[in-house]
């Protein structure tokens, strides 16, 4: 047992908040109350270990539906251990993994090796599949075979699905599966160098980079794909205002329709790229202030329904080539309820709930997984952050520190996660 007392506790779902202890029993919640040591048998207070979370913010952990751990395949950038640690030290109590690796989430057997180690870690981790056999675009997975297996979606996340006729396909077999499909919406044909703006930043480094255009087109294709199947489906790393306000205007016509925003999309821009390098190339690229902008509104009136990290590891060897050669992507699960306290509670966009809707009860809606939440008989994922202390990173529990956030005195700390009525990180000042 575990009894979390004098905490503010927030519960995005329900709306509740105040001032409440929470008391576990296994995996689950006993109890929300007030007093809740008061009642308890003196067996039980003998055997409840105790958190006094004076002062400090009570809320489910947080679950992140973009995430790659690299594992299988590219285990020297990160794996399923050392990703969940950094998931944990963030408050994360749960993944969906993105399917990517090698070999990829397109058959059974990979699948069930990452969920079974993720099993071993912790926190729950989950799994995407590929749309696609090998993410060639070309042939549908057996879709059913893998979520019977255990696949929480389908995405081929990195690239981009060309041909719209698998696209609708797939779109027409998750509906029935009831599951969602995820979109890297990138049109390669149009793009010179990935991963840097085609404006300020490709000038200043002499290179193509990669236009909005790219973006836009492959959005609106898919939310047209989307309204008319009814599929469920997620736009990832929206980048662009113009895509921003295309989901905006197709949500008003479908309600299976999500768009995720990142912690850097929302809080760096292409200039970003020209102060950091390679630490700042990513995919889709950081734009303009005024994009920023629009996913910014786009957060605040729920047209962006989720953030997630897009957590993508990379080594210092890799990041240290040329801004055309370096891999794509920056590390997020331990910076990004900092980023989204410092920036958007701060920044006067959101409320701590609307950051944890987007956070938790969001993505775990979307994924139609038993998290997000806290309530009595819910899951005992539980996290207490200090909202008003700041913290420098310098240092990361992930095996990568591809980030161009090192350094920076970011608000919200994270002081102790409970996954599954355990703690599984606490913070070495708790």
């Amino acid at each position: 047992m575990l009894l979390i007392e004098n905490g503010y506790m927030i519960d995005p779902k329900s709306g509740m908040e105040g001032n409440y202890d929470i008391l576990t029993e296994g995996s689950r919640i006993r109890k929300i109350g007030r007093g809740l040591g008061e009642s308890l048998t003196a067996a039980e207070r003998e055997a409840c270990q105790v958190l006094d979370a004076r002062g400090l913010l009570v809320a489910p952990g947080l679950v992140d539906v973009h995430v790659h751990f690299r594992d299988p395949g590219f285990t020297y950038k990160e794996d399923i251990l050392t990703g969940a640690a950094a998931a944990a030290r963030g408050g994360v109590t749960t993944v969906v993994l993105m399917a990517n690796t090698k070999p990829a989430v397109d058959n059974e057997e990979t699948l069930r090796y990452v969920l079974e180690k993720g099993k071993t870690t912790g926190i729950h981790v989950e799994s995407c599949a590929t749309v696609t056999v090998g993410m060639q675009g070309q042939e549908l997975v057996d879709m059913d075979a893998l979520a019977a297996a255990g696949a929480a979606g389908f995405t081929d996340d990195g690239i981009p699905i060309m041909d719209p006729d698998i696209v609708r396909r797939a779109m027409e077999k998750a509906a029935r599966l009831d599951v969602p499909v995820s979109f890297h919406e990138e049109n390669p044909e149009l793009i010179a160098n990935n991963g840097v703006n085609r404006g300020r930043a490709s000038a200043y480094y002499g290179i193509g980079g990669s236009p909005r255009e790219a973006e836009i087109s492959m959005v609106e294709r898919d939310l047209g794909i989307a309204l008319e199947t009814g599929a469920c489906i997620d736009i990832q790393h929206i980048s662009s205002r113009e895509a921003v306000e295309l989901v905006r205007q197709a949500k008003k016509k479908g309600r299976n329709i999500h768009a995720e925003a990142t912690p850097h999309h929302f809080t760096l821009t292409e200039e970003a790229v020209i102060e950091h390098g390679t630490l700042a190339k990513m995919n889709p690229p950081l734009r303009t202030e005024e994009d920023r902008q629009a996913i910014l509104r786009g957060l605040a009136d729920g047209t962006i329904d989720l953030i997630a990290t897009d957590h993508a590891p990379h080594t210092a060897q890799e990041k240290a080539q040329d801004i055309t050669k370096a891999p794509s992507g920056i590390i997020g699960l331990e910076t990004a309820l900092p980023l989204a306290i410092t920036e958007l509670v701060r920044g006067g966009y959101l409320s701590v709930k609307g950051v944890l809707e987007k956070m938790s009860a969001n993505p775990a809606a979307m994924y139609r997984l038993d998290a997000g939440y806290l309530a009595e008989g819910g899951p005992a994922d539980i996290i207490l952050v200090d909202t008003e202390a700041t913290q420098v990173f310098t240092d990361y529990a992930s095996r990568s520190s591809n980030s161009p956030f090192t350094g920076r005195e970011l608000y919200g700390v994270v002081k102790v996660t409970v996954c599954g009525g355990e703690i599984v990180y606490q913070c070495p000042k708790a």
